[in-house]
């Protein structure tokens, strides 16, 4: 899991190198999650650290769906400033990460509600997704309204985020998936070549063919397949069992 901390690391370093640029306008305006704004998304990703640091400085959401959790902690905390947000992020995160470090070793469960319930190795992998996909997804555009190309990425940051997906697709769709009479495979290639294969036993009846950055836009729902171009054939059914998977 050591890439894994290292992709965290990278991603920290981007996403204060953009804070460090943002102006007044910017923080204010909206993201691509919506109902945050650009400083909403910063600070749900300061919280999310937090969570791991001193979960008790958060407000309670105990029994809440996790992402309507996270819209509580998100509003909880609009009275920060753009100031406050980073240097909370900035500390917090720091802590956080070498917890992390720590925990991609350990041999224990840990259950985050609809959400699933991981292995405490796999976490980092959480983090770099939550990074990979609100950086790039939600503060840039065409989602979000920061101009200019999306921050780099790499094997390695790519690589972080679809371990997260791997884990957690199953999880978070089960009823969906049991739909499946037959298997289906994603099959991903550029930055993070790997196939997934999703169902029962047995040949694939359906087969989804994406580039592996695509694949985070689609799986999380912020794209469509016919946006990206994703080439996709076989079982019809199997097929729309596929389109509809959603990661969070």
């Amino acid at each position: 899991m050591s890439d894994t901390i290292d992709a965290l690391l990278a991603e920290r370093k981007t996403l204060l190198e953009i804070c460090a640029r943002l102006g007044a306008a910017d923080w204010a305006s909206g993201s691509g999650c919506p109902g945050w704004s650009v400083q909403d998304v910063v600070s749900h990703m300061g919280a999310g650290f937090q969570a791991l640091v001193d979960p008790s400085a958060l407000p309670d959401v105990q029994g809440l769906p996790f992402e309507e959790a996270q819209d509580v902690i998100v509003r909880a905390r609009r009275g920060l400033s753009p100031a406050e947000v980073v240097a909370h992020y900035t500390e917090t995160s720091e802590k956080a990460i070498g917890a992390l470090r720590d925990l991609s070793v350990a041999d224990f469960e840990v259950p985050l509600g609809d959400a699933g319930t991981y292995p405490a190795s796999a976490l980092p992998a959480g983090y770099c997704f939550d990074h990979y996909i609100h950086i790039r997804g939600d503060l840039f555009a065409p989602r979000g309204p920061l101009p200019g190309p999306r921050p780099a990425s790499d094997g390695l940051r790519l690589g972080g985020a679809i371990d997260w997906i791997e884990a957690a697709v199953g999880q978070q769709n089960a009823d969906r998936l049991a739909a499946l009479d037959s298997p289906a495979e994603i099959v991903l290639s550029g930055g993070d070549s790997r196939t997934l294969r999703l169902g029962p036993d047995g040949p694939p009846v359906a087969t989804v063919r994406s580039h592996a950055d695509d694949f985070v836009y689609w799986v999380t729902q912020r794209a469509t397949w016919e946006d990206l171009g994703v080439e996709a054939s076989g079982d019809e059914n199997a097929l729309a069992v596929l389109r509809g998977l959603r990661v969070f």
